[in-house]
């Protein structure tokens, strides 16, 4: 069963766990992989549906405190 979304900064966050994550996404947090099988957080703006992003939990967490991505 998949998670209920919820609202946070204005976007709209849904949790994926990791029976659900069959594909591999690139993090834009860390810039680092999510691979298939890893339970992760798929980030929508409501007003770009299209842009929607996975993240690492602990990375959309900290995203206030760090710069995007890795050099």
């Amino acid at each position: 069963m998949p998670s209920d979304p919820w609202e946070e900064d204005g976007f709209q966050v849904r949790r994926v766990q990791p029976f659900e994550a069959v594909k591999t996404y690139q993090c834009p947090g860390c810039s680092q992989e999510i691979t298939a099988g890893i339970g992760h957080l798929v980030v929508v703006p409501p007003e770009a549906p299209d842009l929607r992003r996975h993240w690492h939990k602990p990375c959309w967490e900290h995203r206030n405190r760090r710069r995007p991505g890795r050099a």
